[in-house]
C-alpha cells in the first residue's frame, strides 16, 4: 500500500455509504460555531506540596479526601459543540505519525467494512481489534504531551472516524464538557495516561519491570515514586488527624460553653450561682481532651515533617533525573506499563461474552446523555450511591472513619461492568484511593458503577480481615451464609448481584434478599440515617432491624 493512500483526502463513497455518513452533514457542521477549549488535571489525590511563599497554581488538583461530598453537577453539556468531529482530516491526523502500526489499522479496517462473508467479517474483525490496541499503545505515549484533539478524542471515546457515527450522536459528542471543572478524581483515558507518565499519579498496581541499571534516570525516577508515594502517605495521615483534632475542638467547646453557663442566685441576683456536680466533672473530661489534643497536634507535627521531607527529597530527584540527562515531565515506561494494564482492565469491564470491538460506531453506540459515562454523569451517581450508602467511600484507620474517593477510570468500551482494580496503593493501605474502572457505553451507569463500588467495597473488606476474610466481618458473614447453601461460583460475584439489589430495591423498602444477607448488609453496609427512618415505618422486618442498632449502640460490643 502506498504511504499516501492511508490516508484519503475524502472520504470514500462506499465506505460513507456502507457506513451512512453523509457530506452535508460534514459540510454543514463547518458553519456552526467553534468552541474553544484547554485539557484539565482537576481532581487529581497525589498533590505536591506548596513550599512556603509559593503560590498555588490555577487549576492546582485538589485531594479527594479533603471533600466532605460530592459536588453538585451545573453542566452536563456544553451550550454549543465544538468542531473537531466536522474536521475532513480527522482520519488523517488521528493516524498521523504512528507509522506501519497506523497502516495496519486502515488495512484492516477497510477489509472488515467491505466484506460480505460472514465469517470472513468475523476474523476481519478480530484483525481490526488487534491492530487497534497496538496502534493505541504509540497514541497512549504521545497522551503526556499536547497531542492533536483527534488522537485525544480517539483516547477518551474511541472515535476512529466521524464517518462511523451518525450526526446526532456526533454533536452529542462534542457537546461533552472537555475540562474538569470539579474537585473529582475521575479521568478520561488521555487524562489519565498524562496523570501517570507525569508521574501525577502512579502506576496501577502490577508487576513492574526492573529499571535498566545502567540508566540513571530511570533509577532516579523510580526513587521519586517512592518518595512521592512517601509523602502521599503522610499528607493522608495529615489529613486524618486534622480532621480528628477538629472533632475533638468541637468537643471541647462545647464543654465550655456548658461550664460558663451560670443562673443567677435567687436570693443574690448580682451573683451567679456555683459549678453544679456535672459542670464539676466536665473539668476532668475537659482535661483528658486536651492532653488528647496535645497528643494529636504531636503526631501531626511529626507527619508534618514526613510531609516536608519527603517533598524535599523528590524536588532534589527531579533535579538529578534532568542532571542525567532524562525527564521528570514524561516517564514513557510508565505510560507503556499502564497501557498493558487498562487493556486488562477494558476486557474485565467487558467480560468474555460482551462486545470486544474497541472503535465506537453507531452500530453499537446506544447511550443516552443520562446514560454514557461522562465525567459528569459518573459524578451524579456517585454521589447518589453516597446518599444511601454513606460509608462507601470510607476506610477505618486508627479507629478513625475517613473518606476517600478512589480514582476513576472511564474507559471507552461497550462493557456492562464496573471494576475495582485495587482497594488501595500497596505501599499506602491507610489512606491511599483505591481504583476503580467503569465502561463509558453501558447498559445502565449506575449498575455498571454500583458493580465498581460492590468490587471496591468487597476488596477493601477482604484486605482488612486479611486471613481470616472467611470468618469474620462482612466478607466473613457473607461466606459462611454463600457456603451454608452450598452454592456454586465466584462468591464476590454473588455478593456484587446481591449489592446491587441492596441499592436499588432494599433501599426503596422492596425486599428482595435473603433474610440473613439483609441483616449483614443492615450492619456492615448500612444505609443512610434518612434512609433508615424512612424503611422502619414500611415494615416490621426493617423495623426490628432498626431496633437491633439501637441494641447495639448500647452495648460495648457494637
Amino acid at each position: 500500500m502506498a504511504q499516501n493512500d492511508i490516508f484519503p483526502e475524502a472520504v470514500d463513497p462506499e465506505l460513507a455509504a456502507l457506513l451512512n455518513a453523509s457530506k452535508e452533514y460534514l459540510a454543514s457542521q463547518d458553519e456552526k460555531t467553534s468552541f474553544s477549549f484547554v485539557p484539565s488535571l482537576n481532581g487529581v489525590d497525589n498533590v505536591e506540596l506548596v513550599e512556603d511563599g509559593e503560590e498555588g497554581k490555577r487549576g492546582e488538583p485538589k485531594s479527594a479526601a479533603v471533600e466532605s461530598a460530592f459536588p453538585s453537577i451545573t453542566k452536563r453539556l456544553e451550550d454549543a459543540p465544538h468542531k473537531v468531529f466536522s474536521d475532513p482530516n480527522y482520519y488523517k491526523a488521528a493516524l498521523s505519525e504512528e507509522g506501519d502500526k497506523a497502516q495496519r489499522v486502515h488495512a484492516s479496517l477497510q477489509k472488515y467494512i467491505h466484506c460480505t462473508d460472514v465469517k470472513d467479517k468475523g476474523v476481519f474483525r478480530q484483525q481490526v481489534t488487534t491492530a487497534y490496541w497496538d496502534f493505541l499503545s504509540g497514541v497512549a505515549r504521545k497522551a503526556a504531551g499536547r497531542i492533536p484533539e483527534p488522537k485525544k478524542f480517539l483516547l477518551r471515546f474511541g472515535v476512529l472516524h466521524p464517518v462511523f457515527l451518525k450526526p446526532d450522536a456526533l454533536v452529542f459528542l462534542s457537546k461533552i464538557v472537555v475540562d474538569n471543572e470539579y474537585s473529582v478524581p475521575v479521568y478520561y483515558l488521555d487524562e489519565w495516561f498524562k496523570a501517570v507518565g507525569t508521574g501525577t499519579v502512579q502506576n496501577s498496581s502490577t508487576n513492574e519491570v526492573q529499571p535498566a541499571q545502567s540508566n540513571a534516570s530511570i533509577r532516579f525516577q523510580r526513587l521519586l515514586k517512592q518518595a512521592a508515594r512517601k509523602r502521599d502517605s503522610a499528607r493522608g495521615l495529615l489529613i486524618a488527624k486534622s480532621g480528628e483534632r477538629q472533632s475533638l475542638e468541637n468537643v471541647l467547646m462545647g464543654s465550655i460553653r456548658t461550664v460558663v453557663e451560670h443562673s443567677p442566685l435567687p436570693d443574690i441576683s448580682e451573683v451567679n450561682a456555683c459549678y453544679t456536680d456535672s459542670q464539676k466533672r466536665m473539668f476532668g473530661e475537659m482535661q483528658e481532651l486536651i492532653k488528647r489534643l496535645l497528643k494529636i497536634d504531636q503526631d501531626m507535627n511529626s507527619f508534618l515533617g514526613d510531609c516536608r521531607q519527603a517533598d524535599r527529597d523528590a524536588f532534589s530527584l527531579r533535579k538529578k533525573v534532568e542532571e542525567e540527562g532524562g525527564t521528570a515531565e514524561v516517564d514513557v515506561q510508565a505510560v507503556d506499563t499502564e497501557f498493558e494494564t487498562i487493556r486488562q482492565m477494558a476486557k474485565m469491564t467487558i467480560g468474555r461474552q460482551g462486545n470486544h470491538f474497541p472503535v465506537l460506531t453507531s452500530e453499537y453506540f446506544r447511550c443516552g446523555p443520562n446514560d454514557m459515562a461522562t465525567r459528569e454523569n459518573v459524578i451524579a451517581q456517585l454521589a447518589w450511591i453516597e446518599s444511601i450508602d454513606p460509608e462507601a467511600f470510607c476506610r477505618v484507620y486508627k479507629n478513625q472513619l475517613n473518606r476517600i474517593v478512589p480514582l476513576v477510570i472511564l474507559l471507552p468500551t461497550y462493557g456492562d461492568t464496573g471494576i475495582c482494580w485495587e482497594p488501595f496503593d500497596r505501599y499506602n493501605r491507610a489512606t491511599s484511593p483505591g481504583r476503580i474502572a467503569v465502561p463509558m457505553y453501558p447498559k445502565s451507569l449506575l449498575i455498571a458503577l454500583l458493580s465498581a463500588v460492590a468490587d471496591l467495597r468487597w476488596q477493601v473488606a477482604k484486605e482488612k480481615s486479611s486471613f481470616y476474610w472467611m470468618e469474620e466481618g462482612l466478607t466473613g458473614n457473607y461466606y459462611q451464609w454463600f457456603s451454608a447453601q452450598k452454592l456454586k461460583g465466584d462468591v464476590k460475584e454473588y455478593f456484587i448481584q446481591d449489592y446491587i439489589t441492596w441499592m436499588t430495591k432494599e433501599s426503596g423498602g422492596t425486599q428482595k434478599l435473603d433474610k440473613e444477607i439483609r441483616g449483614i448488609f443492615w450492619r456492615y453496609l448500612p444505609f443512610a440515617q434518612p434512609v433508615k427512618e424512612k424503611l422502619k415505618t414500611r415494615s416490621f422486618i426493617y423495623q426490628e432491624l432498626y431496633q437491633r442498632d439501637i441494641n447495639r449502640s448500647r452495648s460495648d460490643g457494637y
